[in-house]
């Protein structure tokens, strides 16, 4: 999911869909992102394997990582495959042993064949991505920790300036050592196809649109950079990996568009988030905070209604389960409509609005934050398509939107109306 250490020279002036940010002190009275207590499932569940209340069960191939994604709720169909040397864990991955990232709405985990370590992401609603390991070797109570360094590469201009994720694109040579002058791409759903998942592994179809996975350079002296028509529409993997030794056989394009919407959205709940909370504490409410912050709202209802979403110019196609079970993971309005269905023929999502707006990471936005979020989605909501600049979101989607959060989300102001 992410880029690691040697990369982030790079990822400092990849090139970013958004202005660069500072790094915000995360060590600041109003964050503490260091002091306890955690909240947050992978700190739940350490807290429960420690105490003997919760036991995760141990296999000769994968250790303890099918019994952890039980636990943490994370299906194994969203699992994604990179094989970039662009990890922490950088000498044990290479395009015939890539990393596996499995994901949910609130944690993900990274596994590497014989590493001592699974790595693991929560998602907290204040502190934004929170990064532990679980010990690998078998154990009666394995053992999860908190490394030092992790933001090193986690914080940075790829991240907004906050402990985040993030989904990189990079050319590899045939070992799969990245090579940057070909250029790094930080990727969310406003990214067109072909700048798309170079390092990764990307099984689905999608037509005549190219992108640069499945990419290696046979040459080390030259890098693949550009896309191959035997690399792309590939159903398998074989002819890369032995799919028996992951989770699943896959590493599913839909999965891939997801993850890469999600971890954006992260990033930006966090960024406003701390904004926000550093303001208040420093009580530094002035005209130029105020106008950073409405640019900030801003940006998060663009992102949420994804108004500069690239559009599919063909339709595309996982082949995992992922795309019947996705959706089943939240709630449906009474005509059974829900933000998590796929559209896949022109866009990502059939109703553009982020299920992100489910999340604890949005709910519990500072309060000023999230009631002017409110305001502004109701507002283009509601509003003119000639008018707003959301001119890409249609009638019929808006007035669908309306109905499915006044339906299914807890919490919006009295003034939207609702059931």
């Amino acid at each position: 999911m992410t880029l690691g250490v040697a990369a982030c020279a790079a990822v400092a002036t990849a090139q970013l869909d958004q202005p660069y940010r500072e790094n915000l002190p995360a060590n600041h009275a109003a964050i503490a992102y260091d002091s306890g207590p955690f909240g947050d499932p992978v700190a739940r569940l350490a807290e429960a394997v420690a105490s003997g209340t919760a036991a995760l069960d141990y296999d000769d191939q994968h250790g303890y990582l099918a019994s952890l994604l039980d636990q943490l709720d994370i299906r194994v169909d969203s699992q994604v495959l990179v094989f970039s040397k662009t990890s922490l864990q950088a000498p044990l991955i290479s395009p015939r042993t890539p990393r596996s990232i499995y994901f949910s709405d609130a944690v993900a985990v990274g596994f590497v064949r014989g590493s001592p370590v699974i790595e693991l992401a929560a998602f907290d609603p204040r502190r934004g991505a929170v990064f532990y390991t679980l010990d690998s070797a078998h154990a009666g109570r394995p053992r999860f920790a908190r490394p030092a360094g992790c933001l090193q590469c986690h914080q940075a201009a790829a991240t907004l300036g906050v402990p985040g994720p993030y989904v990189g694109s990079v050319s590899t040579s045939a070992t799969g050592r990245p090579d940057f002058r070909l250029g790094t791409v930080v990727t969310d759903h406003r990214t067109p196809f072909e700048e798309r998942w170079g390092g990764w592994y990307v099984t689905g179809t999608h037509g005549a649109q190219q992108h640069r996975g499945n990419a290696l350079g046979r040459d080390p002296t030259t890098p693949a950079g550009l896309v191959s028509a035997a690399d792309q529409n590939l159903t398998s993997l074989t002819r890369f990996v032995d799919p028996n030794d992951f989770l699943a056989p896959t590493s599913d394009l839909v999965a891939l568009m997801t993850l890469e919407h999600q971890t954006h959205m992260i990033n930006l709940f966090t960024r406003v988030g701390w904004e926000a909370r550093i303001a208040e504490h420093d009580v530094l409410l002035t005209p130029a905070e105020t106008a950073e912050r409405r640019s900030g709202v801003e940006e998060i209802v663009r992102y949420l209604l994804f108004a500069d979403e690239a559009p599919l110019r063909e339709p595309i196609a996982g082949v995992s389960t992922f795309t019947e079970t996705f959706p089943t993971r939240g709630p449906r309005d009474g005509r059974g409509r829900s933000l998590r269905d796929f559209d896949l023929e022109t866009r990502l999502f059939r109703y553009p609005l982020s299920y992100m707006i489910y999340s604890d990471l949005f709910d519990r936005l500072p309060n000023p934050v999230r009631a002017a979020v409110y305001e502004r989605l109701f507002e283009v909501l509601t509003g003119n398509a000639a008018t707003d600049r959301f001119d890409r979101l249609s009638v019929e989607d808006r007035h669908a939107l309306l109905e499915i959060l006044r339906e299914t989300k807890d919490g919006l102001p009295d003034y939207w109306g609702g059931a």
